[in-house]
């Protein structure tokens, strides 16, 4: 099993715009190492920095986090709701663990990316607000969330949404250093 899909990606995306790493990272105003180590595994990757990436690539965020890419319905039957991982899961910069699982692999024309999110509190050490281009929408489904948007914070219970501007910092954590999952539908234009 190929454990760095997501780098593999981004560095094929990355040459077919015939771009060095260098030239991505000054599009994406970030770091040389940060790319550098996105591309090779060696970095966890936040969403901050992934809609940088994609936005410069021109891509949405859903065709880095994707397994396979056909055309048609992505239809998630029940079995695979329970069964299915991502092999790759994401870390926040401080929030946390996220471990991602798409509801709508397989389609790369997509507007909005759909996932079922699973918080682990685990290394939660600051709070640490990051703003991105593009909206969310979470859903609360097992155990609470905690978002702190600029300067407010709110506790999303099962049952619960929330609709938000991703432009103003935020940030999605475990709440009261319990597991949770929610379902998150992510919209980032390119």
């Amino acid at each position: 099993m190929d454990e760095n899909k997501l780098g593999k990606k981004i560095t094929t995306l990355r040459e077919a715009h015939h771009l060095t790493a260098q030239d991505l990272a000054d599009r994406c105003q970030c770091d040389l190492p940060v790319i550098e180590g996105l591309e090779a595994g060696e970095v966890p990757a936040s969403l901050a920095p992934l809609i940088k990436v994609t936005r410069a690539l021109g891509v949405r965020l859903g065709t880095l986090m994707d397994d396979d890419e056909n055309l048609g319905p992505a239809y998630i039957d029940v079995e695979q709701m329970r069964e299915v991982e991502r092999t790759k899961s994401l870390e926040t910069t401080s929030g946390g663990d996220l471990s991602y699982f798409s509801l709508a692999a397989g389609r790369p024309s997509r507007h909005m990316d759909p996932f079922v999110i699973t918080v682990d509190p685990r290394g939660e050490a600051d709070h640490e607000l990051v703003g991105h281009e593009g909206e969310e929408w979470l859903y609360g489904m097992e155990g609470e969330i905690e978002i702190e948007y600029g300067k407010e914070i709110y506790v999303l219970h099962p049952g619960e949404s929330i609709y938000y501007d991703s432009i103003v910092p935020h940030q999605v954590r475990a709440h009261n250093g319990q597991k949770a999952k929610f379902l998150a539908v992510v919209y980032t234009p390119i």
